[in-house]
């Protein structure tokens, strides 16, 4: 079987994306990285933009995914909603604070800087980011979607605030950042025990554990509330 791949550079003027010869472009082609100067001028690298990005082969590799890592495609799919909404609140944090905001729209917004931060920036000379295993993304991507969706139902059930969900699950938080720092050398040897290791903690921060949520509760009392 012969595999041929084209890759195509437009750049539209201004970043104008309504430019004819840049419309005529998207209209053929079926995965687009969208670079972001914004991005770039940050210092995130890569710097393409996950919310102009995309591609067109989403169902054709959706049987791969299952069978290789089910469940993937719901991650992806929660991971884009969580990303976009957060460019969506960006407008009201510049006009009215972060403060203003209700606490799920807090926690989305620490989770999509973590996913910003800690899953799409990478840096390509580095032993532990110039390769990803998929089982890795895949696991990195449920923690990140579980710890949002446990925040989100722990300040639904009551008065905590994420603040006090901050405070509590500070650590868990930390680890969560460092998730990308693990290396293993021997992927395929080690790729089933890595992804226990993953499973465990998602187990460990599952709406269904009562050891993290009680330690939410637990701070809320100790506080007075």
């Amino acid at each position: 079987m012969i595999l041929f791949i084209c890759l195509n550079s437009v750049s539209p003027p201004g970043g104008d994306f309504s430019d004819p010869v840049t419309s005529a472009t998207l209209g053929i082609v079926q995965v687009f990285w969208g670079l972001d100067k914004k991005l770039a001028q940050r210092k995130h690298f890569p710097s393409v933009n996950w919310n102009l990005s995309y591609s067109k082969y989403l169902k054709v590799l959706g049987p791969h995914y299952d069978a290789t890592e089910p469940g993937f495609v719901e991650l992806r799919t929660r991971t884009k909603e969580i990303l976009q909404k957060e460019d969506d609140l960006a407008e009201i944090v510049q006009l009215v604070g972060k403060s203003a905001l209700g606490e799920n729209d807090k926690i989305t917004l620490e989770v999509a800087r973590m996913l910003k931060d800690d899953f799409l920036q990478q840096n390509g000379m580095s032993e532990y980011d110039r390769y990803c295993p998929f089982y890795k993304t895949s696991a990195m991507l449920r923690n990140f979607v579980v710890f949002h969706d446990c925040a989100v139902k722990a300040v639904s059930q009551g008065d905590i605030t994420f603040n006090k969900i901050k405070d509590s699950a500070g650590d868990l938080m930390f680890k969560l950042s460092q998730m990308k720092f693990e290396v293993r050398n021997d992927a395929l040897a080690t790729g089933i025990q890595l992804t226990s290791e993953y499973s465990l903690r998602r187990k460990e921060r599952s709406p269904s554990n009562r050891s993290w949520m009680h330690s939410m509760w637990r701070s809320r009392r100790s506080l007075g509330r």
